[in-house]
């Protein structure tokens, strides 16, 4: 059979696993969120899913907003860790064999230096953006385990917590806004973080020149 049809095929089946495990994860609500953020952040993509399943269960049950949010936050630590714990092991192998001579040393360096943003920034915005590959790096780049956790754990926290709060202000509205106005607020976002880090890296150079 030509290539297109076997292409096709298995988008199909991709798309009825993602509609089955989304039928799944919102019949049991914390726990099914937990499944997805974590498999989405680890070794399937179900780009949005996890994002429209907090969204609306919120809007369900707004005053369970926190637990919500802690179940997709806790999920998708957990499946980013299962990425650094195998990168920590062979990733730069990886990472070699699909960036071309000098990407990779150069992405190592730049991520060594500024390894906590660079873990921030993508984790906060919504696909496409490449999250994994940065999850990738930081365990070839052995980022500390304990900052890797920390930095994933506050900024998928704060762009749940988000979106919590706009199920609970715009109700079945915030679905059409992640849709259209979703990666512009997560830039205004990621600008804001940059804007801060770059104001405290200033004051600390300024403190250790006093």
């Amino acid at each position: 059979m030509p290539g297109w049809w076997h292409a096709s095929a298995h988008g199909r089946h991709v798309k009825a696993f993602a509609a089955w495990i989304y039928g799944v994860a919102l019949a049991i609500g914390g726990p099914g969120i937990f499944v997805i953020a974590f498999l989405d952040s680890s070794f399937i993509s179900l780009p949005q899913i996890n994002d429209i399943l907090v969204v609306l269960m919120v809007t369900q049950h707004k005053t369970w907003m926190p637990y919500y949010a802690a179940m997709a936050t806790l999920g998708s630590v957990a499946g980013c860790y299962a990425i650094y714990y195998l990168a920590e092991r062979g990733g730069e192998a990886f990472l070699r064999k699909r960036l071309r001579a000098g990407q990779t040393d150069r992405a190592l360096a730049l991520y060594k230096r500024h390894g906590v943003l660079a873990l921030v920034i993508p984790a906060l915005l919504p696909p496409p953006a490449p999250f994994k590959l940065f999850v990738l790096m930081a365990g070839v780049a052995e980022v500390p385990r304990m900052k890797f956790v920390l930095s994933i754990a506050g900024a998928r926290g704060l762009r749940y917590v988000i979106l919590g709060f706009l199920a609970i202000w715009y109700g079945d509205a915030a679905l059409e806004l992640m849709r259209t106005r979703g990666r512009e607020v997560a830039l205004w976002l990621v600008g804001v973080i940059v804007v801060a880090a770059l104001g405290l890296w200033w004051m600390r150079r300024r403190a250790s020149r006093a």
